[in-house]
């Protein structure tokens, strides 16, 4: 196959994923009813659900623009050979080919994400903050990018340089080591993400004695839920949308749930949307995920051992000659149709989980008061409560509102 006609693939692949995901987008947008469910009318008056459906619309018409820019943009530096070219500028300095790799992709994350930059503020200070959510200050949105940049060349430039190494030394069976080495990776941070990570950006606080520590705790003892800590999370510094989880793998669990949850719930409804975490740990759901990812990690490794020594993938993105670097982003694309199938049987393997895990809750606790909490988080953020069906199908990870509360009806 010829560099030309890759790169004819590649670009099909790119413009027949654009218009499919602007399809999905625009069907979604044309779904939305002015009619308020009987489930959750008690939870919405008239005025706030229509600024509902007017976030949901600015949300779609913003995305629709975002999307337009991304892809024209990707499609031209395809098309023209865009990153060759930036190849072509690079590569004189830099003789190291992981060196090399790591700059390349440095200039075209950096540039990415200053183009756009503009999106990205105008999503946080002006639709956000329109609506009330936005907690951001200008000072914390610079210092989560420079965070974020950083965290960025450390991990994912540690890896990169790694992958590139594993591929140079041990040749087309790097994926084995590679993968151990990604399992490994990913395992740490869902042990440490909570000790490690999250205070990067955050401040966790441990909860303070009362009546709502004491209900978790009693909860979690009459389940075995192995509880080490509760913590608090500053969510408000960033947005009044709210959130809870756990971390950790093995026995030793931490919760986390955002201050402005707390703000916002019953004792009850807190308790509640702990046991369906819970659920989630109750129901192997958590190691399930991970060897499923895992098993996909290496699948899409052992994939790339066949493609990334081609010398017309670099070719078909305007290379003078091979890069691993090139040839990454030719199989990204490639791959997309697969890892778009993978990730939604993901998807639907998570809504099954999710419905197990409202059950659970359920069961071990107050199927009311999750119902009680799933409808607040429902309107306290504007959600969509009637996403199409082809949307939800290919989009979500959760099932929405409604179809959580007729299962959870069911289930009584």
């Amino acid at each position: 196959m010829s560099p030309e006609t890759i790169l004819q693939i590649i670009l099909g692949i790119a413009l027949l994923s654009y218009a499919f995901d602007q399809l999905l987008d625009y069907l979604n947008l044309k779904a939305l009813r002015k009619d308020i469910p009987e489930e959750i009318a008690t939870f919405y008056n008239p005025e706030k659900y229509n600024r509902s459906l007017d976030y949901q619309r600015t949300q779609a018409r913003f995305s629709f623009i975002t999307a337009a820019f991304g892809f024209i943009l990707s499609f031209t530096m395809l098309a023209t050979g865009g990153f060759g070219w930036i190849d072509s500028l690079v590569r004189p300095h830099f003789p190291n080919e992981i060196v090399l790799a790591l700059i390349f992709f440095g200039v075209i994350m950096i540039a990415s994400d200053l183009l756009t930059l503009p999106f990205q503020w105008y999503s946080t200070f002006v639709i956000e903050e329109k609506f009330g959510f936005n907690k951001t200050t200008p000072k914390t949105f610079i210092a989560d990018k420079i965070k974020g940049y950083a965290l960025g060349a450390i991990v994912g430039g540690g890896l990169l340089a790694l992958l590139i190494y594993l591929i140079q030394w041990i040749g087309p069976d790097f994926w084995i080591w590679f993968g151990m080495v990604a399992a490994l990776f990913i395992l740490i941070v869902n042990m440490f993400y909570t000790t490690l990570i999250l205070p990067l950006f955050n401040k966790l606080t441990p909860l303070a004695e009362g009546d709502l520590k004491t209900a978790i705790t009693t909860y979690a003892k009459q389940v075995d839920f192995p509880l080490e800590n509760i913590f608090v999370m500053d969510g408000s510094k960033r947005s009044a949308k709210a959130n809870a989880f756990f971390s950790g793998i093995g026995k030793k669990k931490k919760i986390v749930l955002y201050d402005t949850l707390i703000n916002n719930h019953t004792t009850d409804e807190l308790v509640a949307v702990l046991a369906h975490e819970v659920g989630h740990f109750k129901k192997k759901h958590i190691i399930l995920t991970y060897l499923i990812s895992i098993l996909q990690v290496f699948f899409v490794l052992f994939v790339l051992s066949t493609m990334v020594f081609n010398e017309k993938l670099s070719a078909a993105l305007g290379g003078s000659q091979q890069a691993i670097h090139l040839n990454l982003i030719a199989f990204t694309i490639l791959f997309s149709p697969i890892s778009g199938i993978t990730g939604l049987l993901m998807s639907m393997l998570s809504r099954k989980n999710e419905f197990e895990a409202d059950a659970y809750a359920k069961n071990t606790f107050d199927g009311t008061a999750l119902a009680n909490a799933l409808k607040k988080l429902s309107v306290d953020t504007l959600s969509n409560l009637y996403p199409h069906p082809w949307y939800v199908f290919f989009h979500y990870s959760h099932p929405p509102l409604l179809k959580r509360l007729q299962a959870l009806e069911l289930r009584s």
